[in-house]
């Protein structure tokens, strides 16, 4: 090769980092912590109790338990005797919402139940809640139809329902409590995304889906609780509380066909 020809090293640049938005860029003579971002992608929501406007390039779908467990024929709450059909209200909004979230470049983040076979790091009062008598089925045992551990890491059970399953490009984090912040990487996830906007899916309303919300609000993150892409076995009346509180206390309610039309919407 012509030596004329070859590129200086020092003008080359490798990326460091997985978002545009936050990435630094290094050669062997500069690292660059400010390279251009792109330019903002704006959109409109129609969501209540206001309209929000917010950057494509700055937002991410987070979706909570969609899982075995909850939602399937042969599940936890199925064993347990509870409505699984009603945990499974979000799953055709998912379908049409999260190929048009892909394609506009939003990321789809996965947060799950994902326990440690040992439970090492789950304390007496978590174990509790789910076997408030100390009999029954518990965190981590095996489900009598079929062995699947009940929100196990790896098994049947915890594992995101096949009309969802995650696409290669999707961010699947594990969670311990009902939040889904707490003791795992989804912060951390989040602003190395550079996300500032957060819609929120899954299940349940009032439980998983509420308290990872809230402590998204608290870390600064606008939340926007996309209502038909949740659901609950839960009485009427805590979805019904739980949006209230949601528009508000912390931050927005809209709907699957609200974002779809945002998302697809010229900037």
């Amino acid at each position: 090769m012509d030596t004329a020809l070859k590129p200086d090293a020092a003008t080359l640049s490798g990326p460091l980092g997985r978002s545009a938005q936050t990435r630094w860029t290094a050669t062997p003579a500069l690292v660059d912590m400010a390279p251009p971002t792109p330019a903002p992608r704006l959109t409109t929501l129609d969501s209540a109790p206001q309209q929000v406007r917010f950057d494509l390039g700055k937002a991410a779908i987070v979706v909570i338990d969609m899982q075995n467990d909850f939602c399937t024929k042969g599940g936890w709450v199925a064993h347990l005797g509870g409505d699984y059909d009603a945990d499974r209200a979000p799953i055709a909004p998912l379908q049409r919402v999260l190929p048009i979230a892909r394609q506009a470049g939003v990321p789809v983040i996965w947060v799950n139940w994902g326990n440690r076979p040992d439970l090492a790091n789950m304390p007496p009062n978590q174990l509790h809640l789910y076997k408030p008598t100390g009999t029954g089925i518990g965190l981590g045992e095996p489900l009598p139809e079929h062995g699947a551990h009940v929100l196990e890491k790896d098994s049947w059970a915890a594992a995101v329902v096949d009309e969802l399953a995650p696409e290669p490009n999707d961010i699947c984090v594990d969670k311990y409590r009902i939040s889904g912040f707490w003791d795992t990487p989804l912060d951390s996830i989040l602003r190395n995304l550079g996300v500032r906007t957060v819609f929120f899916a899954g299940v349940n309303t009032d439980q998983c889906v509420l308290h990872t919300l809230t402590d998204a609000n608290f870390l600064g993150y606008g939340c926007v609780l996309l209502e038909d892409c949740c659901a609950t076995s839960s009485p009427a009346f805590c979805t019904e509380a739980t949006v209230w509180n949601v528009k508000k206390c912390f931050g927005f309610v809209a709907n699957s066909t609200q974002l779809a039309d945002a998302l697809q919407r010229d900037a």
